[in-house]
């Protein structure tokens, strides 16, 4: 494995910001689920059920689940797999534990709901932040591989058994439904908090450009958005000439550089602007394939230099 500068800052980018998120996981869940004696999924709620039951701190319960997981699960998710989850794991137990004292009443008092609803929105977003810079925290994740690896159930249909199991429990302990209800809308709140978080890094948006300027652009768009772009063969049909079009891809949140770029070399371009799941490819997301062979594939590594709309860059 070949180590440079750019790599040691990209992974420990990567880690600082897999403990911010367990940071804000950890603070969502003891400021505001927990004192709110609420059960959520996983095994920090599995944790919370013995904490309720017996008084030993969720912490220990839930990291001590997680090894003897993933003790089990050793050979079926794989080395990767253990090291990163035993790093988040250990991370956000030991946040949990430090927090979990400090609020024995929620934060916002008399105030079940809106508790609930912020400490489920903070901690979607700290799960979320964690899984794409490549987290994990382990908990019924471990289960859901074991048990995908085996039959036919899907690793998410798995898991939602699993949380769905651990939630109901908590009406064994409290005898109340709200329990239960509050418990389930932590939890898809959280997932759902989590897929924005998660999807929003990834969103881009495809510009199609038509001007007389196009070289212009084309330098500007590469000197000062760092991005690449590529010349296509067009031709109007209404006046029968030819024309250069310019097919970029950026980030969402580049898109007003690019629209202030083109307008202020010709302001009477067209543009067109498109949202697109997913670009892949330099400058971009990497493609993980899983092979035959077990092994990961990757498409490359991302780059600090502009980056091509398509494989290959320049005029068509």
């Amino acid at each position: 494995m070949k180590f440079s500068p750019n790599s040691i800052w990209l992974s420990t980018r990567d880690y600082v910001i897999i403990v911010l998120g367990l940071l804000i996981y950890a603070f969502g869940f003891c400021a505001f689920v927990l004192p709110e004696k609420v059960v959520i999924g996983g095994l920090v709620g599995l944790g919370s059920i013995v904490y309720f039951l017996t008084g030993i701190p969720v912490a220990i319960t839930s990291y001590g689940c997680n090894l003897a997981l993933l003790a089990i699960a050793y050979k079926v998710v794989g080395k990767q797999f253990v090291i990163r989850t035993i790093f988040g794991a250990t991370v956000i137990n030991l946040f949990i534990g430090i927090m979990q004292p400090m609020f024995p009443e929620p934060l916002i008092a008399q105030q079940t709901f809106m508790n609930i609803i912020i400490g489920a929105m903070m901690c979607g977003v700290g799960i979320g932040l964690a899984f794409t810079h490549n987290g994990s925290t382990g908990g019924t994740d471990i289960i859901a591989a074991m048990v995908s690896k085996h039959s036919n159930v899907s690793i998410g249909r798995m898991m939602i058994y699993c949380d769905f199991i651990i939630i109901s429990s908590s009406f064994l302990i409290f005898h109340q439904i709200d329990n239960v209800v509050y418990g389930l809308v932590v939890t898809f709140l959280a997932s759902f908090m989590a897929d924005q978080i998660i999807n929003t890094t990834r969103q881009a948006v495809q510009f199609t450009i038509i001007s007389s300027h196009w070289e212009k652009i084309a330098d500007a768009i590469n000197n000062e958005a760092r991005r690449g772009c590529t010349v296509l063969e067009g031709m109007g049909w209404y006046s029968k000439h030819p024309v250069k079009v310019l097919l970029v891809m950026c980030r969402k949140i580049e898109s007003v550089t690019i629209f202030r770029i083109v307008k202020s070399i010709d302001k009477d371009a067209f543009i067109t602007q498109a949202n697109v799941n997913g670009v892949y490819g330099q400058g971009f997301d990497m493609v993980k394939l899983k092979m035959k062979d077990g092994k990961l594939a990757e498409n490359g590594e991302k780059l600090d230099r502009p980056s091509p709309a398509v494989p290959h860059e320049g005029k068509e």
